[in-house]
């Protein structure tokens, strides 16, 4: 498909059937369309060589949905006009492409073409077209003046807030404009017969073009037109029957969940909140959220901002405000009580759509959520109270789903009162997938607990494991609750895995009983032949298991001393290190990885050396792990953990432990909001104990 495209017949079936008055065929052939020549947003060559066709579609009237032709249009045109057209590009094959240059140039050639669909009479080929103004045309001043010109010729709300955005995208794209766009822009702040939402618009997109001016009256000024734009309240939002006020990300109405069957549970689950979290509600969702990133580390100013929107009288603000607010505590440090209560809020009685949002929200953020465990206690408890106690498997879809959310909120925050939901979801076996996920946190509810998750595990299919399998979650649920009652179920584990072959299940089954420590050792006659295995993962949790269940130093430490020399050889370090000093023969190999040229394998190393070679080996523990942190911030839980354990040996990293604290923006592995939060208490432990 790297040819340009000749006459029909040369054009793919695929390409042609765009244009299909058949739905089912049309959406196909744009389906095949986006995985072949605009697969995950990319430009090839066939995407170059198949505009001409595309225009010509968008051109005809007799297309059926003109409006997605001109939204793909847009599509590719965006991606093109985002990479350097000077650069040298390659195909997946390997061959050379000037395929963003061609597109560029193609859309800039026909950006007339985007002028009149910017005047179409279907609303949605306009939409799309508008943004296109600000992208192709190469007359700065033809573009504003048509783009004024649409302001006042369009009375839909996303329309005109398109304008607005685009006149912001002109200037900054093309500076000969800037000064003529934000002085319109000025204008329609300053002008008081203008809706709100225009205003907040100009606003916002006059900040966009010059945030050197933001000043301390900005946000109370965007507030106070938030609040004149939402003087109607809207109807709730509803998960079943998308709402007309319910769009998507481009402004275009979203569109249910594509019907996933005979997949995992968890599969499903996972592309229905992917549609979900891609619904906007409120005509004005986009521009705040451009207003938040705008804005950025002023934190304060953000938190404000928000606090109105959660508070909204009008419905689908508040709704689309949780994942900012989610997004803003999971990216920034600080005291975020007040957001957090305000979310709790949203745990409303009678709008299940909104709670399962906020319960969402505050179960991602957790520990950070720690201030509404009380609201979500009593919305789980009043959820029972209404819906009876079996609501976790309630037939009506939202407040199931808003109850089983809040109880996984309420396990994150390892609060008992969320037991008695989960109980029931094991012993009824609806939606257990989702309790196993916290059932863990749980530990003190061992004794419920356990003999429950054996009798599941006695049940699982150890020929599979992956996606669709529950026997992860069940033996990371065991180990985390530490009750010895599981040893036995975990030795039959270990031992119906190697029977199925499937090693990995093996290893982690192995790995839970390295959890009991000599608890285990009835497991001995099982972990000890596989200490031996072919397979390297198997071999290496089966070794330390060995040390574990029996702490026999002769028999794990050379063993384990091998597995360095293999691709496990930072769980074999991590293992030594729990051995300690009696492993001081790996001392000369660790020491020798120190200078590998992975920062995670210099980290692990390092840390064992510590554990196992003391104070002699601090010097160089600590130039590895500081050059580890400042080379990759996601190895700074571990390098922190390190040091911590290191005590006064760790002075000469305290600068740069208490830079981290001084850090506004989270960081830690995976930037995850417990694991920052993890980073920072240890941060402080070795703060205290160093000044």
């Amino acid at each position: 498909m790297g040819h340009a495209y000749g006459p029909a017949d040369d054009v793919p079936v695929w390409l042609r059937e765009m244009g299909s008055p058949d739905p089912e065929v049309r959406e196909k052939a744009f389906g095949n369309f986006y995985g072949a020549a605009h697969h995950q947003g990319d430009v090839y060559p066939c995407t170059a060589a198949s505009l001409p066709f595309l225009f010509a579609l968008a051109d005809d009237p007799a297309t059926p949905d003109r409006a997605s032709v001109v939204a793909l249009l847009l599509s590719i045109g965006r991606e093109a006009s985002e990479c350097d057209i000077n650069a040298v590009y390659f195909t997946p094959d390997g061959t050379e492409s000037t395929a963003h240059a061609d597109v560029v140039a193609q859309m800039r050639e026909r950006a007339g073409t985007f002028v009149r669909y910017a005047a179409d009479a279907e609303l949605l080929v306009r939409r799309a077209a508008i943004e296109a103004l600000g992208l192709f045309l190469d007359d700065a001043d033809l573009a504003l003046d048509v783009l004024r010109g649409r302001l006042a010729a369009e009375d839909g709300t996303v329309e005109r807030l398109l304008v607005i955005c685009t006149t912001a995208d002109l200037a900054l794209r093309m500076p000969a404009v800037h000064a003529a766009a934000t002085a319109w822009l000025d204008a329609l702040i300053g002008e008081p017969a203008s809706d709100a939402d225009i205003r907040l618009a100009a606003l916002v997109h006059r900040t966009r073009c010059t945030p050197q001016r933001i000043g301390r009256d900005l946000v109370p000024q965007a507030i106070e037109l938030l609040r004149q734009s939402t003087t109607t309240p809207s109807h709730t939002p509803d998960d079943d029957a998308h709402e007309p006020n319910a769009e998507g990300e481009n402004g275009t109405s979203a569109s249910p969940p594509p019907t996933v069957q005979n997949v995992p549970p968890e599969i499903a689950a996972a592309f229905e909140d992917l549609e979900r979290h891609n619904r906007v509600h409120a005509p004005t969702t986009s521009l705040l959220r451009t207003f938040h990133a705008v804005l950025d580390a002023r934190i304060p100013e953000r938190t404000a901002l928000l606090t109105e929107q959660l508070r909204s009288s009008d419905a689908a603000v508040r709704y689309d405000a949780i994942r900012m607010a989610q997004d803003l505590m999971a990216a920034w440090r600080g005291d975020h009580t007040n957001l957090v209560l305000h979310l709790a809020d949203c745990l409303l009685p009678d709008d299940p759509y909104t709670a399962a949002s906020a319960a969402e929200a505050l179960r991602v953020l957790a520990p950070v959520s720690e201030p509404a465990r009380e609201a979500l206690a009593s919305y789980v408890d009043m959820q029972r109270t209404v819906h009876g106690g079996d609501v976790w498997a309630a037939p009506q879809p939202l407040p199931r789903r808003a109850h089983q959310e809040a109880v996984l909120a309420l396990a994150r925050l390892e609060d008992l009162r969320a037991l008695p939901c989960l109980l029931n979801a094991l012993d009824n076996d609806v939606d257990a997938w989702r309790a196993l996920q916290v059932v863990g946190q749980l530990r003190p509810a061992a004794r419920d607990l356990v003999p429950r998750l054996t009798r599941r595990l006695a049940g699982a299919d150890f020929s599979q494991d992956g996606f669709g399998s529950s026997t992860g979650a069940l033996l990371s649920a065991l180990a985390a609750l530490r009750d010895p009652a599981a040893i036995p179920a975990l030795t039959n584990a270990v031992t119906a895995a190697i029977r199925q072959e499937n090693w990995r299940t093996a290893a982690t089954a192995l790995d839970a009983l390295s959890a009991f420590g000599t608890a285990a050792a009835t497991a001995l006659d099982v972990v000890r032949p596989l200490a031996d295995a072919q397979d390297i993962h198997l071999r290496m949790a089966a070794t330390s298991a060995l040390w574990e269940l029996e702490g026999n130093v002769e028999s794990a430490v050379p063993k384990l001393h091998d597995l360095l020399d293999t691709h496990v050889h930072r769980a074999a370090a991590d293992a030594l290190g729990r051995i300690g000093q009696p492993a001081a023969m790996a001392l000369p190999r660790l020491r020798a990885m120190l200078a590998d040229g992975y920062e995670w394998t210099r980290i692990h190393a390092a840390a064992a050396l510590w554990d196992i070679g003391g104070a002699a080996e601090a010097p160089a523990v600590v130039e590895t792990l500081l050059g580890a942190w400042e080379k990759n911030d996601a190895t700074s839980n571990h390098v922190a953990a390190c040091l911590n354990r290191m005590g006064l040996a760790a002075a000469p990293a305290l600068s740069r432990v208490m830079e981290e604290l001084a850090l506004s923006r989270r960081s830690g592995h995976f930037r995850s909001t417990a694991h920052d939060e993890e980073l920072q208490g240890t941060c402080r432990a070795i703060v205290t104990r160093l000044m």
